[in-house]
């Protein structure tokens, strides 16, 4: 109506100009003082972040060459034992110790969440108690306990509850320095590997199990084919926390007198002196067993994270791999001859 009513009031023979943006001033016209436009844009200088990036790179700059100068790391010592057959024998006994642990806690860590999920009480209270007091004692004392296994029992037997045993055998000769350690991790990782599975399972939505008994799928099932995929997403990023946590905890066990990383590291400083290069062999060794962990934590839990997102961003190889291929098409476009055109459009 307003449109309208403006056409109707212009005289006979007007002109009324379109809608539209206006047009700017000309090249020599100023423009007004309130116009954004006619403000100056200074870019923010941060003053503080520019200094404490120049500290923290004077600080590394100082601490990488107190590391190649200060004659005290002895690094001639350092590369005769990072590859000796003793430090990778003793490598081998920390992953073996780690490999066992992880894979008997979580699952009898397993075993411990669904019982607290139960609803029958004894299963609860049981599984409740198994927790409570393995996350309670050190893992120091538990191994050491379970080291002095025999000096509790004697022999270890099958038999009738109760009533006579059927068959024993000595408990030296089946539970061996190793075998006590692998027993003692076990046990104290399954406390902890069982909040973590427990945490995992209530953060997945209770209605799709309700939907899927009301489909009538088996119980089963439905934990192995429902809830565990997604309860990964929630579990995967303590366990491998823990999981790095286990593979430094083992060095425990040197109490035991087991052969692993920080025992054998011990037994040769103790031997030779040299404390600092040694010290730095276990640290070495330690930082390159925890970066696979990660490296492996990272890709499964993209595995895992298939069902939540789509488009996963890519992963270190991907972008190397991006970049190699931008990297040999630009030396391609720059090695290509030029071609230049006469006036007409057509090449000399």
């Amino acid at each position: 109506m307003g449109l309208i009513a403006q056409s109707a009031a212009a005289p006979p023979g007007a002109v009324t100009p379109a809608p539209g943006p206006r047009p700017g001033p000309g090249p020599g016209a100023s423009l007004p003082e309130d116009d954004p436009a006619s403000l100056t844009v200074v870019p923010a200088r941060h003053y503080a972040r520019w200094a404490a990036a120049v500290a923290v790179t004077v600080l590394l700059a100082q601490f990488l060459h107190g590391l190649a100068t200060n004659p005290v790391w002895e690094w001639n010592v350092f590369g005769d034992y990072f590859l000796s057959e003793t430090i990778v024998q003793a490598v081998w006994v920390t992953l073996q110790l780690t490999a066992y642990a992880t894979v008997l806690g979580f699952l009898l860590g397993a075993v411990l969440a669904f019982m607290r999920l139960s609803r029958s009480p004894v299963l609860q209270t049981v599984a409740w108690t198994y927790i409570w007091i393995f996350r309670s004692i050190p893992m120091i004392v538990q191994l050491v306990f379970w080291f002095n296994l025999s000096a509790l029992y004697k022999e270890l037997g099958l038999g009738v509850p109760f009533g006579p045993v059927l068959w024993s055998v000595d408990t030296n000769s089946l539970i061996g320095t190793l075998g006590a350690a692998v027993i003692g991790l076990t046990l104290h990782q399954a406390a902890y590997a069982a909040e973590i599975v427990r945490g995992g399972v209530i953060a997945v939505d209770h209605g799709q199990l309700e939907a899927a008994a009301a489909l009538g799928i088996p119980r089963l099932r439905q934990i192995r084919r429902i809830v565990l995929p997604q309860a990964m997403r929630a579990i995967l990023p303590t366990a491998g926390n823990e999981i790095i946590g286990l593979l430094k905890g083992t060095s425990v066990v040197y109490v035991m007198s087991i052969g692993e990383l920080f025992y054998q590291v011990q037994v040769i400083y103790g031997r030779t002196g040299r404390v600092i290069p040694l010290l730095l062999v276990a640290t070495a060794w330690y930082v390159i067993l925890t970066s696979l962990l990660s490296v492996a934590q990272y890709y499964v839990e993209r595995h895992y994270a298939r069902g939540a997102d789509r488009t996963p961003p890519p992963t270190p190889v991907q972008r190397a791999r991006r970049f190699t291929r931008a990297l040999r098409a630009a030396a391609a476009r720059r090695d290509r001859p030029v071609t230049t055109l006469n006036p007409l459009g057509d090449p000399r």
